[in-house]
This record gives structure tokens, C-alpha cells and sequence, in this order.
């Protein structure tokens, strides 16, 4: 016993390391193995994120692709522009990405999840109600204001919206080059091929006839 007690201290600095490289191996991209790795966008080679090319430029490490607000044209009243490594091909196996979020008055960026990415937002101007729900079905909500950041949590569900009369933008931080994006309505309602009638009608509890009137509003516009 007294010699177990003397290697407790140690026994402890052994699992908190252990603890530390557990976290690390699932918080985010793989770690790089070399400096850069510039993507190779055009490549048919499939791999766990892209080629390198072998040559490359500053251009691929730059890019204005999130520094003015695009045209909002979809149900929702929003617009994600991403500054990812499919337009930022230096960004490969770097670990890290941006967005920019638009809202109209009265947007909504809708429930969604991010599957390989934990979330941090900038607001750049206006105001948001955000939120994000736990495993447990604990809503974590806010108002945030110009200037402030909030932070949602890798594969929770989570939205923004504008209840304000002026519109809303936000700069989105991930820890992923391509943290990717489910959002919860199209996904079940516009699959292809299609989610069973049945399947949501028991999920949602509510009737067939109401399963598609919700698809029909999510069926492309012909």
C-alpha cells in the first residue's frame, strides 16, 4: 500500500497525459505531417481531405471570398459564404477555416449541426438570438450584440437568428478545414432518395399529408 501511494502522483501525470492526447486525436483535423500540403482541388485521387499540388502560390493561401455580404435569396433569410480549403486551397490539413454569416432582417440561419468542427462566431454588426441544445435536451441560448463571440460545441445542434429590423452579419472560426454542415430540416425532408413518409410522420407526430406539404416546401424549384 505505501508503495502504491508513492506512485499515485505519477499514476495521475500517466492519465492526465493519456486524457490530453485522447482529446487531441478526436477535437479536430488530423495533425500535418509536413509544412504545407496546397490542395489539390482538380485531383480524382480520394483520400481523407485533398491531394498537395506540386507546385503552388500566395494566391492559395489568400482569398476575399468573405469580405462583402453576398445576395440572400433562400427561404431562410441567410447566406454562409465559406473560407474553407475549397476555396482556400493552402488551408489543407491546417486544421482551421472561416465563414461569413449574412442575416436579413428577420433571417434565421436554421437548426444545423457541424460534424467535424467546434464553432466560435464574431458579430460584425447587429444582433443575433443564438443557442445551441445538448445532448440532454438543454437549450444554452443568448442575445449577442456587435462585437461579442459565442461559441457552439462540435455536433450540437444550433442556430442564429435576427429578430432585428436592420440586417446581421457574423465571422464563424472552426477548427476544421472543411467542418462541413447538416442542417436538420433539408436533411430530413429533402433526401434523396427520399426519407420514408412513415419514418417522419412517427418521428414527428404528425400525419403523412403533413410529411409531404413539408417536402413539397423543400423540393427544388423547377
Amino acid at each position: 500500500m505505501a508503495a502504491f501511494r508513492k506512485m499515485l502522483p505519477l499514476i495521475v501525470v500517466i492519465m492526465a497525459l493519456l486524457a490530453i492526447n485522447s482529446d487531441k486525436a478526436c477535437a479536430g483535423d488530423p495533425d500535418m505531417l509536413q509544412d504545407i500540403c496546397v490542395a489539390d482541388l482538380t485531383s480524382t485521387t480520394k483520400v481523407n481531405g485533398f491531394p498537395c499540388k506540386n507546385t503552388f502560390s500566395a494566391a492559395d493561401f489568400s482569398s476575399m471570398v468573405i469580405s462583402k455580404p453576398g445576395a440572400i435569396t433562400n427561404m431562410f433569410g441567410s447566406l454562409v459564404t465559406g473560407a474553407n480549403v475549397q476555396s482556400i486551397p493552402g488551408l489543407n490539413t491546417l486544421g482551421v477555416s472561416m465563414a461569413r454569416i449574412d442575416y436579413a432582417p428577420g433571417g434565421i440561419n436554421p437548426p444545423h449541426t457541424h460534424p467535424r468542427a467546434t464553432e466560435i462566431i464574431y458579430v460584425l454588426y447587429g444582433a443575433l438570438d443564438v443557442g445551441f441544445i445538448t445532448t440532454a435536451n438543454v437549450l444554452v441560448s443568448k442575445s449577442i450584440v456587435q462585437g461579442e463571440v459565442y461559441v457552439f460545441p462540435r455536433g450540437l445542434v444550433h442556430f442564429q437568428k435576427n429578430n432585428g429590423k436592420v440586417p446581421a452579419a457574423v465571422i464563424a472560426g472552426f477548427n476544421s478545414q472543411l467542418p462541413g454542415a447538416q442542417s436538420i430540416a433539408p436533411t430530413l425532408f429533402a433526401a434523396t432518395p427520399p426519407v420514408s413518409d412513415d419514418v417522419l410522420a412517427q418521428t414527428f407526430q404528425i400525419g403523412t399529408m403533413q410529411v409531404q406539404d413539408i417536402k413539397s416546401r423543400f423540393a427544388p424549384k423547377k
